[in-house]
């Protein structure tokens, strides 16, 4: 803080006293006056000089005996600031300053204390939900494995039925392992193991998980390489999960379109990185859509022409990716195709994870 500001901050004290002093002035001047006496002008400008350096002397000194703690305050005044640094006050010289002092530490001191309980909660809450999702898996998998048997042995009716049981059987497990893999994101440095993975092994698995739906929907999924192999440094459940999202996608919003569609993976490495790009021919995005795609909840257009559509599958991509060390685009065509490039670095290991 500046002097000026400090003696304006003191401009209502600096006025009393002025008018006191005036007061005191003409209550001698009066008092000598009824003795045919007066105070001559020199020593008026006297008396008010005297008073005005006494004053700023004492401005003075008040200000340099406070300033070091001022100019804590400012540093806390400041965007960079932290919040810790509020227990690094010290050198309080007036009451007023201790007292801010405490309130300081002890809002800081709350405020830990309240944050710890609202962490604690969210533990539990998350705890819940993860039991929770793997107790829902169980009867989604009991269901899974009777529709296959009751599918060998049924007729057409029953069977057309049977496929609609398991399409919607499909979306309540998909569903379930989105809503355990956003909770586990909350302790996503917990669940990490980077390793060298196959990239063309985790896509192909990831397809055949899909391929009854691909079947569904006449959608012929297609992977494209130079290599027997593409090796990256990465975790393989989270780039599965990546990449099941990104196929899930494609087959979503390939479906409501008539006739055969195609799902093409391609998988390239270069020196410096590695690519895998998933191309549909589905019903694309709009361009006014594609700013806000990986946005939580955000559906867009889509979300009003497919039911399923959550606004979630993209953003936890992003955000897996985005902690991996990893890259996301999107490029789209409205009523052409969606072409989604995961670009893994090939220097990135866990020096790039933040």
């Amino acid at each position: 803080m500046k002097f000026k500001h400090f003696a304006a901050d003191r401009i209502g004290y600096l006025a009393v006293y002025l008018a006191n002093l005036l007061l005191v002035v003409l209550v001698v001047e009066l008092d000598l006056l009824g003795q045919h006496v007066s105070l001559s002008r020199d020593n008026m400008l006297y008396i008010a000089l005297l008073s005005v350096v006494g004053i700023t002397l004492y401005l003075v000194v008040d200000y340099i005996r406070s300033r070091p703690f001022r100019r804590q305050l400012d540093r806390l005044s400041a965007s960079d600031a932290e919040l810790e640094d509020a227990l690094l006050l010290h050198g309080a010289v007036t009451r007023e300053q201790q007292a801010m002092q405490r309130i300081a530490v002890d809002s800081y001191r709350k405020y830990i204390e309240r944050l710890d309980h609202y962490k604690h909660q969210q533990e539990h809450h998350q705890t819940f939900v993860r039991q929770w999702v793997h107790q829902m898996k169980t009867p989604v998998s009991v269901i899974d494995l009777l529709v296959q048997q009751a599918d060998q042995s049924g007729g057409e009716q029953t069977k057309a039925l049977l496929a609609s049981i398991q399409e919607e059987n499909e979306r309540l497990a998909h569903g379930l392992d989105m809503m355990l893999h956003t909770a586990r994101l909350e302790k996503f440095e917990l669940d990490l193991h980077i390793k060298r993975v196959e990239l063309i092994q985790a896509v192909r698995s990831v397809i055949n998980e899909h391929k009854k739906a691909c079947i569904r929907y006449r959608i012929f999924p297609k992977i494209e390489t130079d290599a027997d192999a593409v090796w990256a440094e990465t975790d393989e459940k989270w780039i599965v999960f990546v990449l099941n999202q990104l196929v899930t996608n494609a087959i979503k919003y390939s479906k409501p379109k008539e006739g055969v569609k195609t799902l093409n993976v391609s998988i390239r490495e270069t020196e410096g990185e590695c690519r895998m790009i998933v191309k549909d021919e589905g019903i694309g995005n709009a361009e006014q859509d594609l700013p806000r795609i990986f946005d939580a909840f955000f559906t867009g257009e889509n979300g009003r022409r497919v039911a399923e559509s959550t606004g979630m599958g993209l953003y936890l991509a992003k955000q897996v990716c985005s902690r991996l060390g990893h890259r996301l685009e999107v490029s789209s065509v409205l009523g052409e195709g969606t072409s989604v490039t995961l670009i893994v670095p090939r220097q990135a290991g866990i020096h790039a994870l933040h």
